[in-house]
């Protein structure tokens, strides 16, 4: 089973998107909400490459991107193989 972290904010639509997926997929995955832990935000920007937006995911370490990249895996039918690994 992967290791999947996801970068999220309570009140961001992407990020209720991203969950689903996962949830739907019946992923766990480990939270970090940037709103209540401010201190998190530079950690999540530097894995990120500089990104600021959220989510921001991660699978086994490797930086996925935010929501609408990790749907273009799904689409692309390529996020089950990265989650299975």
């Amino acid at each position: 089973m992967s290791n999947v972290v996801i970068y999220t904010k309570d009140y961001c639509p992407y990020c209720h998107r991203a969950k689903a997926l996962l949830d739907s997929k019946g992923v766990q995955y480990t939270e970090f909400d940037i709103g209540q832990q401010p201190q998190l935000r530079d950690e999540m920007i530097a894995k990120a490459n500089g990104r600021t937006t959220v989510p921001q995911i991660f699978i086994n370490e490797s930086h996925i991107g935010g929501c609408d990249d990790m749907m273009a895996l799904e689409a692309q039918g390529k996020l089950n193989s990265l989650l299975s690994a």
